[in-house]
């Protein structure tokens, strides 16, 4: 069974982001950047995936500028064989990135296509959809356990609102990752040293015959409105004056 699991190269989760003066955007000058912490958890499944036999080969796709190529390398020291960067200036919104990885799909042919359920950059949660709706495949979204068998169809637990979801799903098929699926390791500093060997090649959205022009116009970015100090009240008919009246929710 061949693994393609997309990962994507965000600002760390642990750094606190700035707005630009202007509204425009996110200010990244500077930041640590690191990969999407579901993507990893994706790239986790599919390396335990092949430690126990059930994966032949797993592939990296990233898309994004040349510095990208330091996040696939992560996913390399963790234990993926290759990987293919998408080199792209562009900021690509959820339908062309998977655009993107559906036509690298064509040409690898993956039995399972893992992702992060979404980024921690745009909160989307739309790139696995899409991408099982562009390739005509069954999809398994939030997924918080995975097992495939012999018979080529992996059984996952994916989580709802109402609980949790168990689906048979026959491969190929696309499956989105949540956070209790497992706990990504550390890559080692002599993994660290093999992944600077191993392959990884570069294409551009032009090769591959996709537009990646946006299609949604960013107008602004501000930060959340400061928190008001809470009230004490002295009794229960104040607080429910004070919701009825002032708050407006009773």
């Amino acid at each position: 069974m061949k693994v393609l699991v997309a990962v994507k190269r965000v600002v760390d989760y642990n750094v606190k982001i700035r707005i630009k003066p202007d509204g425009s955007g996110v200010d990244t000058a500077n930041l640590k950047m690191s990969m999407n912490p579901f993507d990893e958890i994706a790239v986790e499944e599919a390396v335990r995936w092949k430690e126990k036999g059930h994966a032949a080969e797993v592939v990296l796709i990233g898309i994004g500028p040349q510095a990208a190529q330091d996040t696939l390398r992560t996913g390399l020291a963790m234990g993926a064989d290759r990987a293919v960067l998408v080199k792209t200036e562009t900021e690509t919104e959820p339908l062309a990135v998977a655009k993107l990885i559906a036509a690298v799909a064509k040409t690898e042919k993956p039995d399972v296509i893992l992702l992060g359920k979404q980024a921690i950059d745009d909160d989307s949660n739309q790139t696995g959809q899409m991408l099982a709706a562009l390739l005509g495949l069954p999809q398994g979204t939030f997924i918080s356990a995975a097992k495939p068998d012999e018979a080529g169809r992996i059984t996952v637990i994916r989580e709802i609102d109402g609980g949790l979801e168990t689906l048979s799903l026959a491969t190929p098929c696309v499956l989105t990752t949540d956070l209790r699926l497992n706990e990504p390791r550390y890559a080692s500093l002599p993994n660290i040293m093999k992944a600077k060997k191993k392959p990884l090649d570069v294409t551009t959205p032009a090769d591959l015959g996709v537009d990646v022009a946006p299609r949604l116009a960013l107008l602004k970015v501000a930060e959340p409105p400061t928190r008001k100090a809470g009230v004490i009240v002295g009794s229960v008919a104040e607080l429910v004056d004070k919701l009825k009246n002032e708050a407006k929710v009773l």
